[in-house]
C-alpha cells in the first residue's frame, strides 16, 4: 500500500522504517527544513530498546546505560531506590539515556535519501473512498491508500479527526540541558530523581561526560518566561543539597529549553476510516515516567504487525491496531498524569505513593511488550 506519514521525529522514523520493512510504499513529509538536532535526551527503556532492535537499529556505543532510579528529597535523604537492571538480564535489552539527535540519527540511517521531504506544513487532509490526500502549505497535495499523523502534540492531523481543545495544559513545566557537567553521578549509571516544595529536579547521565538535567516548575501557558531562567532556577534550586548547586552553577543559559506539561485523554478510537496516529499525536502525556518515546515505539510496532494481516481492509486493521493499544497506552498515561511528581505538595503523600512505586508498575506493564519482541510472539497482545 502506498502509505504517507505526516511528521519527521522519532515516531515518523520509526513507522516509515516498520513500514518500508512490510513492503509497503512510505513517502514521510517534515515541516522542519532539515533534520532536528535539539530536544536533548530522553530515556530508552527495555521496550523501547526491543522495538527498536526489532527494527534493526542498534543503541551500541549511544548514550548511557541506566540500572538504577534513586528518588530523594530536596536535602538529600534517600526516600526510595529501583533497580531496573534486571530487565537487561532477564530480555537482552538496556534502558539506556540517549541524546534525542542520536537516535534520530540511527532511525535515519539507511532509510532512502528521499525518503522524507522536508520544510513541507500539511494544512488540511481529506478522504474520498479509499484514498487520503494531504495538502501542503507550499500548494502540493499527496494520495495514497493510508496516513499516519505522527506530528506531536501539535498535531495537524489530531486536529483534522478530533478538532480543537482536545490536548490540555497540566500543572508543571520542564526548563532542561544536556551538558558536560563533571561531578560524580555523570560517570555511573544511575539516574536520581529530587523533589521539594520547590519543584523537582531530574539528573540522568547520557554518556560522553554528558549529563541530562532538567527542572520542573509549576506552570501556565499565561506564565511570562523569566528574563534569566538560569538566574531564576538558581534561586529557587540553589539551597538544595548536593549535586544541585554544582549543576546549577555549572550550566549556562545557553543549555535551557523549555517545554510546557501537556496531556489528553487518550480514546478507544483515535482514527477514522483510513487515517490513524501514532505517539504524542494520539497521547500526549507529562514526562513524569520518561516513556513518550517508548510508547511511541510501542506503537509502531504494533501497527506494522496489524497492517501486515490481510484478512481485513485497512481500515479496519487501523481500528484494530487502535484497539490494541488502548488498554495500554491509557494506562500508562493515566500513571504519568497522577503520578505523585505532578503533586509535589503536600510532602506525606511523596511518602506514601513515592514515584518509583509507579515506576516499577510501568516496568512490569512495559516489559510484557520487550518479552515479546525478545521473542514470544506467540501470545496475542490483548492478553498483555
Amino acid at each position: 500500500m502506498e502509505i504517507l506519514v505526516i511528521g519527521g521525529g522519532i515516531g515518523g522514523l520509526a513507522a516509515a522504517r516498520e513500514l518500508l520493512a512490510g513492503g509497503h510504499d512510505v513517502r514521510v513529509y517534515e515541516q522542519a527544513p532539515a533534520r532536528r538536532t535539539g530536544g536533548k535526551a530522553i530515556l530508552l527503556w527495555s521496550n523501547g530498546t526491543a522495538v527498536l532492535h526489532d527494527l534493526g537499529i542498534s543503541v551500541d556505543g549511544a548514550g548511557n546505560r541506566i540500572d538504577r532510579i534513586d528518588a530523594l528529597t530536596s536535602d538529600g535523604r534517600l526516600r526510595t531506590t529501583q533497580s531496573i537492571a534486571h530487565t537487561a538480564g532477564r530480555f537482552g535489552f538496556e534502558t539506556k539515556a540517549i541524546a534525542r539527535r542520536d537516535l534520530l540519527e540511527r532511525l535515519a540511517d539507511g532509510l532512502p535519501d528521499d525518503l522524507v521531504r522536508y520544510g513541507k506544513t500539511c494544512e488540511r487532509i481529506s478522504q474520498d473512498g479509499d484514498r487520503v490526500t494531504a495538502a501542503f502549505d507550499d500548494g502540493s497535495t499527496d494520495t495514497a491508500d493510508l496516513l499516519v499523523g505522527a506530528d506531536g502534540h501539535h498535531s495537524v492531523v489530531r486536529r483534522h479527526l478530533w478538532g480543537d481543545g482536545a490536548v490540555r495544559p497540566a500543572t508543571f513545566g520542564t526548563w532542561q540541558g544536556l551538558s558536560p557537567i563533571d561531578i560524580e553521578l555523570t560517570g555511573t549509571h544511575h539516574h536520581s530523581m529530587i523533589t521539594g516544595r520547590e519543584g523537582a529536579c531530574g539528573l540522568m547521565p547520557a554518556g560522553d561526560g554528558l549529563l541530562q538535567w532538567w527542572f520542573d516548575v509549576r506552570w501556565s501557558p499565561a506564565d511570562p518566561r523569566p528574563a534569566s531562567p538560569l538566574t531564576d532556577l538558581r534561586r529557587r534550586f540553589g539551597h538544595w543539597a548536593s549535586p544541585v548547586p554544582e549543576v546549577l552553577a555549572a550550566a549556562n543559559d545557553d543549555d535551557l529549553e523549555f517545554f510546557g506539561h501537556h496531556w489528553n485523554k487518550v480514546r478507544r478510537v483515535w482514527g477514522d476510516g483510513r487515517i490513524t496516529l501514532v505517539g504524542d499525536a494520539a497521547h500526549t502525556m507529562p514526562p513524569t515516567l520518561g516513556q513518550g518515546a517508548n510508547q511511541t515505539l510501542e506503537d509502531v510496532w504494533v501497527l506494522g504487525r496489524e497492517l501486515a494481516k490481510e484478512d481485513k481492509d485497512p481500515a479496519a486493521r487501523l481500528r484494530e491496531y487502535e484497539k490494541t493499544r488502548y488498554p495500554q497506552i491509557s494506562r500508562v498515561s493515566r500513571m504519568a498524569k497522577r503520578n505523585p511528581a505532578n503533586w509535589r505538595i503536600p510532602p506525606v503523600i511523596g511518602r506514601l505513593f513515592p514515584e518509583t512505586s509507579q515506576t516499577t508498575m510501568l516496568a512490569r506493564f512495559s516489559n510484557r511488550l520487550t518479552a515479546r519482541v525478545s521473542g514470544t510472539r506467540a501470545e496475542h497482545l490483548h492478553d498483555t
